[in-house]
Order: structure tokens, then C-alpha cells, then sequence
């Protein structure tokens, strides 16, 4: 990976045997969100609520890219967020 750098993805914050985790957790979610997506789709065919091929009723950002990718562009982003698991812990209890 050279782009983004860990330091731009981390903020300093983590290592990147931290940054690993987090990356392996957002691209297990981006997954199942994946799987879902299928399964919905394929249950609309076989019940032929809709004359569409499976690859159009999926959103392309999960069909055409590996979830690892997908994940990263997401960190990156802003739209996962990574947490030290002690301040997750402080911030459940309050």
C-alpha cells in the first residue's frame, strides 16, 4: 500500500499492526454489507419482482472493488473511524 501512507490514514494515533485490525474489521463489514446486497438481489430474481441482471442490482462501489480497497478509501475518508479499544470502553460506560 503506498497511498494512502499510514501516518495520513492513522493520524499518528495508531501503529500499523492497529491500523491491520482496523482495516480487517471495516473490510469484514464492507463484506457482509455485500453479502446482504446479494442475497436481497437474488431473493428479488427468484421471485421475479424484477427483470434485471444481478450485477445491476448491486451497488458498484461493492462489486468492483476487493473490500480491503474499499475499506482504506472509507478510513481514509472519514466515513469508518478507528478508536483505541480503552476509549471505546471509557465511551460505552458513560
Amino acid at each position: 500500500m503506498i497511498y494512502p501512507t499510514i501516518d495520513q490514514l492513522t493520524k499518528g494515533e495508531f501503529n500499523r499492526y492497529e491500523l491491520v485490525i482496523g482495516v480487517a474489521k471495516c473490510a469484514r463489514i464492507v463484506t457482509d454489507k455485500y453479502v446482504a446486497m446479494r442475497a436481497k438481489a437474488q431473493k428479488m430474481i427468484d421471485n421475479r419482482e424484477t427483470e434485471k441482471p444481478l450485477s445491476a442490482l448491486i451497488d458498484p462501489e461493492y462489486k468492483d472493488q476487493k473490500a480491503v480497497k474499499i475499506a482504506i478509501a472509507k478510513l481514509e475518508g472519514g466515513r469508518f473511524i478507528m478508536r483505541h479499544p480503552v476509549e471505546a470502553a471509557v465511551e460505552e460506560q458513560n
